[in-house]
């Protein structure tokens, strides 16, 4: 949902005077590459505790998924920076607008004595389908779109987004996460090569040590949140870290 800045923007912004709010920062990676190994002793910490349990979501049941994701992300985000909570109606709009071009292989959740306490979200890239689109998406376009979808392998799948919730934050329950869903995405069953993960605000160390952490990752793309002090008496000050 990014829109695509033609090389002048930038010079036309701080020109105008905005300044760098927070950095953003992408993850590439090789997926069927093994895991750094200090993935897995952390991930061995929780995978022997029989209160914890990770599985990816399933199509027939999506309203129960959107569900544990609304209950995740509202104790992950919301109030922080002004994020609101959202409500189980959104979140159940949300998967089912997702669900066309889901790979519900991709989307994993954890649970602690079943309930849902972190969310790994990643969908197929859809630009490896649209770009045979040439910029059009009209009726027809959708019709063929469903062909691209079934007949043109797509090789690459983006992180959309991935958290914990506080109470379990610190615990290696993401590293457990990672590796359950590894287990899977680097089986025979699942064709992607390449993975991006979507941005990571420079504000959120943890995050940014999580994605270096991963294997043989590297920032693939660099992008920049501009803030511009409408009132000159507001001194200016960058995204506070978390």
């Amino acid at each position: 949902g990014m829109n695509y800045h033609l090389p002048y923007y930038q010079s036309l912004f701080e020109s105008y005077g905005f300044l760098p709010f927070f950095d953003q920062f992408c993850f590439g990676l090789r997926p069927k590459e093994p895991l750094s190994p200090k993935i897995w002793e952390r991930h061995a910490l929780i995978a022997k505790d029989p209160a914890f349990s990770a599985r990816h979501a399933q199509k027939n049941q999506l309203d129960a998924y959107a569900t544990d994701f609304t209950t995740i992300y509202n104790k992950a985000w919301a109030g922080h920076g002004g994020l609101k909570s959202i409500s189980n109606e959104q979140t159940k709009s949300m998967f089912q607008k997702m669900k066309p071009v889901m790979d519900e292989r991709l989307l994993w959740f954890v649970y602690h004595h079943n309930e849902p306490i972190a969310f790994f979200i990643n969908l197929p890239d859809l630009n490896q389908w649209f770009k045979y689109l040439n910029g059009r998406f009209g009726l027809l376009d959708q019709l063929r779109f469903l062909w691209i979808k079934k007949t043109k392998p797509n090789k690459k799948f983006v992180g959309l987004v991935f958290g914990v919730v506080p109470a379990f934050q610190g615990t290696g329950v993401d590293a457990y996460l990672i590796g359950e869903s590894a287990k899977m995405i680097q089986s025979d069953a699942l064709p992607y090569t390449e993975f991006e993960l979507q941005w990571i605000g420079d504000f959120n160390p943890k995050m940014i040590s999580i994605a270096k952490n991963l294997g043989d990752s590297f920032v693939s793309r660099k992008l920049i949140t501009y803030r511009l002090m409408l009132n000159p008496d507001i001194p200016f000050e960058r995204h506070p870290i978390l």
